[in-house]
């Protein structure tokens, strides 16, 4: 793989542009409105890349579909991170077979970090036929050349070629809701954990310019978001390739310098390269969420080692004490792999050790998914799916009841929350620290601060009334 970051030229984007205006011609000469639909696997990134192809489907004349049935285009970004979760894509690619059936001209085009695996585009070139084009994520600028020739042309495309990766500016962006926003400061991943396949698909590290992201976060504040997420597979690596002497604290301390009343959020960060100034930074500053999304994965040093993480369980609990001193209130989430090729169930013992001894708000676990490509995949793996599947529910028991306990302590207690949404005529807000909670209120209370009084809760959410507005 070439490892040299592709900036796209301006022109090249002016290019796409003037596609997107063709194809909108197109359609507008048929007297036709076309409609599309984007559908997103995996993490945030993937959904800040697909609000960039919703984006660039609504400047080529684009509505967008409330499903499969009846779109001119679906579009389906893919995730790679677990069997499960491209298990679910073969599934619901297949199923589009009958969607396509119906309406012959439909476009099907599969993107995402799924598509920036070989094997998996031999595949779908094989035996899901009814695909009419994929792209991988470095390839995601030129989706409007790649929709124009599969429209004029009636021909399969694919755009998968390996590449370090690149950055292209100035791409449409159409986002869902007006409330919260994400906005990538950064793409790629350069650590190579032994089971990740994140950097083999999403290429190196590579940080957009300062100016970039504060003239994007600018807008969204200038419209009324108030909720910003800064998204990167490693935020704290932000910067070190521009030589510009700003790192992710830098940048952080800047977004929030700008005026407004907003909640800054991040993630994901890196243990080995979390710093005391990121900390102070946050601690600093009250419009940095008091939030902190810590992936720890095992807490054994020999597991550790061999996912090749670069820090230890020592270092790790560091981290995590002076967090919570600068930051008393601090909530703290993680990852865990339960189940990691050759760990046994001592070595699992120190994980639910750590996991006492820390006390997360909240758990993202995972039982180990061999990715093909991956040195954790042709490590020896002698321990069967049930035994497993055991750690992993004791792991998920001993978690529920921390969390249950920790959401009991916030009853009685008033805290401000910001309401994003509405499920079942009631609404849905988040703490500064990302909890969930449900309130009884007028709809427009939406993309309000409100402050509530929290009078239940359960192991997921808490219950609440507010405060007399």
């Amino acid at each position: 793989m070439d490892t040299k970051t592709t900036v796209i030229a301006s022109e090249d984007l002016a290019r796409q542009a003037r596609i997107c205006d063709e194809i909108k011609e197109h359609w507008r000469g048929q007297g036709i409105v076309p409609r599309a639909y984007v559908d997103t696997y995996g993490c945030q990134q993937n959904e800040a890349d697909s609000e960039k192809i919703r984006g660039m489907l609504a400047a080529c004349g684009y509505e967008m579909a409330e499903d499969e049935e009846g779109a001119d285009v679906i579009v389906l970004n893919t995730c790679a991170i677990r069997e499960h979760a491209e298990q679910r894509v073969y599934g619901n690619v297949g199923a589009l077979v009958h969607t396509k059936r119906r309406h012959p001209g439909q476009k099907i085009f599969l993107c995402g970090c799924m598509m920036g695996q070989p094997h998996v585009v031999e595949k779908i070139k094989k035996s899901y036929r009814h695909v009419d084009g994929v792209f991988n994520p470095h390839q995601l600028w030129r989706f409007p050349e790649l929709l124009r020739q599969a429209l004029s042309t009636g021909k399969r495309v694919f755009a998968a070629e390996d590449s370090a990766g690149s950055i292209a500016e100035g791409i449409p962006l159409l986002r869902q809701g007006g409330v919260k926003a994400w906005v990538s400061v950064m793409y790629g991943c350069n650590n190579f954990c032994s089971y990740c396949i994140v950097p083999y698909v999403r290429g190196r590290e590579r940080s957009r310019h300062p100016e970039e992201i504060l003239h994007e976060v600018r807008g969204l504040l200038q419209r009324g978001y108030k909720d910003i997420t800064l998204l990167g597979q490693n935020v704290n690596s932000y910067g070190k390739d521009l030589g510009l002497g700003i790192d992710f604290a830098d940048l952080l301390a800047e977004i929030a310098g700008l005026p407004g009343d907003f909640w800054l959020r991040f993630m994901t960060s890196h243990p080995k390269d979390a710093t005391k100034k990121l900390f102070d930074t946050m601690a600093a500053s009250p419009k940095i969420a008091k939030q902190f999304h810590l992936p720890v994965q095992s807490g054994n040093d020999r597991v550790l080692k061999e996912m090749n993480r670069r820090y230890t369980r020592a270092q790790y609990l560091s981290l995590v004490d002076y967090g919570r001193q600068v930051m008393p209130e601090l909530v703290l989430t993680s990852d865990i792999i339960v189940g990691f090729p050759g760990e046994t169930e001592e070595e699992f013992e120190d994980t639910l050790s750590l996991i006492e001894k820390v006390r997360y708000d909240a758990l993202f676990t995972f039982i180990y998914s061999p990715r093909k490509g991956t040195p954790a995949a042709e490590m020896a793996d002698p321990v069967p799916r049930q035994e497993k599947n055991r750690w992993f529910d004791r792991l998920v028991t001993a978690q529920n009841k921390i969390s249950e306990e920790i959401h009991l302590g916030y009853v009685g207690k008033t805290v401000k929350i910001l309401v994003d949404g509405a499920e079942d005529g009631v609404l849905t807000g988040r703490t500064e620290g990302g909890r969930l909670v449900r309130l009884a209120g007028p709809t427009d209370w939406i993309g309000r601060f409100v402050d509530v009084e929290i009078t239940g809760h359960t192991t997921w959410s808490l219950e609440g009334k507010p405060k007399v507005q």
